[in-house]
């Protein structure tokens, strides 16, 4: 890889990701609609870390606009697409659903139609677990997803067969990972570790859906970078799992982890389980050990210690992020 296109590049994973492209020399263009579905301010954040490096190239554009895309392509010549950009969470999309047709099935469409007319032959899309709902564990890419029980995954699965359609038609080379449950420094503020973190340091009551025991397979989100830039080697149309591979965490773990770690103790109000959430996920990663070689080096406990290492660190405005 020389050249490729990172889209999302304000997000959380995006971020990581170009970031270890920069390290490896790659030249990055990375776009972001920066929209507000979450606080804008941590978007900026990484951003501006992003843009201290060499190799990396950042505009402001939205990849529901086929225009905009037309004119980057025609401006750059990219070996690899590494399509991150998504309207993420399950329970917003149940408000608005169709903003997440657009951007996640729509906006994929798009780059694969910009790929095909010049000659791009190399696609990463990022995927989710949520579309293993009511699957048996540990999941496997084998499984027959056609139950997405909320529109992100829908929209997810249509992004997925969209593009094995332009795999089968134009030969382009396309892989498909399916992220579980990442966290990590600087992460979203509509996720569980980060709204825990906050809420448990600050005294305020922490919003749990269910009794706590639903259990989740987090992955620290430099492995997930890692997973993420080792597919882009050819492997004609694959999904791949991009999990932590072991026994699945409980929302009760997580919080004592936490408490024990800020010295604080959690005030918890429960909420009743939403019918849109999985009770558990479970990754099988033998896949991703075989194909890409890779698996998980940092354990939950690690992750959590860094993430609130980095907290702690930008203490004085990350206490004030909106969730």
């Amino acid at each position: 890889m020389k050249k490729v296109l990172v889209t999302g590049a304000a997000g959380f994973i995006a971020s990581r990701v170009t970031e270890s492209l920069l390290q490896q020399g790659v030249e990055v263009v990375g776009i972001d609609n920066l929209n507000d579905y979450y606080d804008v301010r941590l978007k900026e954040y990484r951003l501006q870390l992003l843009q201290r490096k060499k190799g990396f190239e950042f505009l402001k554009m939205d990849i529901e606009n086929q225009r905009a895309l037309t004119e980057l392509f025609d401006s750059h010549s990219f070996d690899v697409v590494f399509n991150l950009a998504a309207r993420a969470g399950v329970r917003y999309s149940m408000e608005n659903p169709h903003i997440y047709m657009k951007t996640n099935a729509m906006g994929s469409l798009n780059l694969l139609e910009e790929m095909k007319r010049k000659n791009v032959r190399k696609f990463i899309l990022a995927s989710t677990s949520s579309l293993y709902a009511g699957q048996r564990m540990p999941f496997t890419e084998d499984l027959a997803v056609n139950t997405p029980i909320s529109p992100y995954a829908a929209s997810k699965k249509a992004a997925e067969v969209m593009a094995y359609s332009y795999h089968y038609l134009y030969g382009i080379d396309v892989s498909v990972v399916r992220y579980f449950t990442v966290f990590g420094p600087a992460g979203r503020p509509d996720m569980s570790i980060f709204r825990f973190i906050k809420w448990i340091d600050l005294g305020e009551p922490l919003e749990v859906f269910g009794d706590g025991a639903q259990s989740r397979d987090f992955t620290f989100v430099d492995d997930i970078a890692q997973g993420t830039i080792l597919a882009a080697k050819d492997v004609g149309y694959e999904i791949i799992n991009l999990g932590g591979g072991r026994n699945p965490i409980s929302i009760n773990t997580v919080i004592a982890g936490i408490e024990n770690r800020l010295g604080k103790t959690a005030k918890i109000d429960n909420h009743n389980f939403h019918k849109a959430d999985i009770k558990e996920t479970w990754a099988d990663i033998s896949k991703a050990k075989r194909l890409l070689g890779w698996e998980p080096k940092v354990s939950f406990e690690q992750g959590l210690d860094k993430t609130i290492q980095w907290y702690r660190e930008n203490h004085e405005w990350a206490k004030n992020i909106h969730l």
